[in-house]
Formats: C-alpha cells, structure tokens, sequence
C-alpha cells in the first residue's frame, strides 16, 4: 500500500512546505541538520490525542490527524524505546505511562522507602526519569517537586539503569525506535519510515547524553566509542529521515511555495 501510495504521488505538485510536526526545539534543529534543502518544511506544535497500536500504525494515524489540522502536507515523528523480553513494550506508551508513575512517586508526601517497599520496583520507578528524558522528552516545568529531584534521579541511575529495568528477564536487549510519518494531505495514505538503535550496556566515554547505551545495526561501536561525524550519518533518528529523503527525490514532488516563487523572481 506505501508503494501505491509512493507511486501516486509521483510528480505531484505541493503548493506549501511540509509542516513538521514537534514543539521540541533540539529536535527540531536536528531533523533540520539532517535534511537540509532536500525537504521544504515549517514547523508547527500539535496537541494530537495519544493513540494504542503498533508504534508503526500509530504515526500514520497521527500523519492523518495532523493532516486534518493544517489542511497540507505533514511529517510526523515518534521514538519509542523497546525491549524484547517485553515483546516491544512500552514501545510508543513510554512517556505517557512513565511520567504518570513517576510524577505519582514524586508527588507523595510519605518517604519512598513507605510508599513502596520492593527496593527493584523503587529503581524502576527512578529509571522512569532517565527513559522520558531518553526519549527527548521533558519532564514538566510546573511541577516544582519533579524538577528539584530529577537530577538527583540521573545521578542516582547512570546509564547502567535502563538495564536494571530487565533483571528479572534473561533477555535483556533493547532498541530505539524512530518512526517518520509522511502525509501529502487529508485525504492521502501516509507513508511511514523507520531507523532502529539497539541499546547496550554503557562503553565509551561519556561526553554526549546516552551515546554509550546505542549501538547501531552493524557496529561493534556505541556512538560514544566512534568519530562524532560518523555517529552523526548512523543515528536511529537519521537512518529514518534518510528514507524520507530518498523517498522525496524518488517521488519528484514539486514544490511550488511562496519561497520558491521568490527565488525564482529575484533570479529573473
């Protein structure tokens, strides 16, 4: 069906840029990094409602909503963090469900060693933290307690916690998993691609976020462990938008917007 769709859409002329949906300024400036001139787009904040499904199957549902809402082209994306021995969980839900426990951790009034007893369940909760900021997310400005602990949580945890999160499980493996959703309009079928990371016990020297937990398919190397020029070309996030970029100069759309009219005028 994305073929159908890829082909249909071949040679279509678009009358405005693509709007990328994110109210993340980092993310945005480095899916700009990425595609450089290759793809017209703006940027716009959405409140799309939270969807269930297959991490896949929920970008292109957002693709469409979003869509509806600008009435035009829409690049969506997500990033989910997956473990195996979870059978991919908690997948998309990951900000959702980890900040719910986790503001609920913060937010009582009883010391943590009475609120929960099991001490695994009380790093679990902890790791939570590290898992919202993992996923490029932020923890909420409003809520004065979460702020005050949240470095107290990184610090306590370090990059070995996401692994703590299996010890019950003999397969403790773990990928990132970023999802692009392409939509031309309300009415087209959106187009999903898809970069994976696994994630690794820590190597490498910790200068850049969580580079020592990812390793791309492929590598020996975490991203911490290898030149920062070549981690840059192989990240989940960039591996995803390459598709995008070689689905948009095989599908030769035309981009007919108020910019390229200018361009065209001052050449002239």
């Amino acid at each position: 069906m994305e073929l159908a769709a890829a082909k249909a859409a071949s040679g279509v002329v678009v009358s405005r840029p693509v709007t990328f949906v994110t109210g993340n300024t980092k993310k945005l400036e480095e899916v700009r990094a990425i595609l450089g001139q290759t793809v017209p787009f703006q940027s716009l904040k959405l409140y799309l409602p939270e969807l269930q499904g297959e991490p896949e199957e929920i970008s292109k549902e957002k693709a469409r909503l979003a869509a509806v809402e600008v009435k035009g082209p829409v690049l969506v994306e997500d990033t989910c963090l997956c473990f195996n021995a979870l059978k991919g969980l908690p997948g998309p839900y990951i900000y959702n469900s980890s900040l719910n426990l986790l503001t609920m951790f913060m937010n009582t009034k009883v010391p943590s060693c009475h609120f929960i007893c099991n001490s695994n369940l009380v790093l679990f909760i902890e790791n939570l933290a590290v898992m919202i900021l993992f996923c490029g997310f932020s923890l909420p400005s409003s809520n004065k307690i979460i702020n005050s602990r949240s470095k107290w949580f990184l610090q306590k945890i370090g990059h070995e916690g996401l692994n703590n999160l299996l010890m019950a499980y003999e397969d403790k493996s773990a990928y990132a998993l970023c999802a692009f959703s392409f939509a031309l309009g309300p009415d087209a079928e959106p187009i999903t691609f898809l970069g994976k990371t696994l994630i690794v016990a820590a190597r490498g020297p910790n200068d850049f976020g969580w580079d020592p937990i990812f390793q791309p398919d492929g590598y020996e190397q975490t991203y911490a462990e290898m030149p920062k020029d070549e981690k840059n070309k192989i990240s989940h996030r960039s591996r995803a938008l390459d598709l995008v970029k070689s689905h948009f100069a095989e599908a030769g759309y035309i981009f007919k917007t108020n910019d390229s009219k200018k361009r065209k005028k001052d050449e002239e």
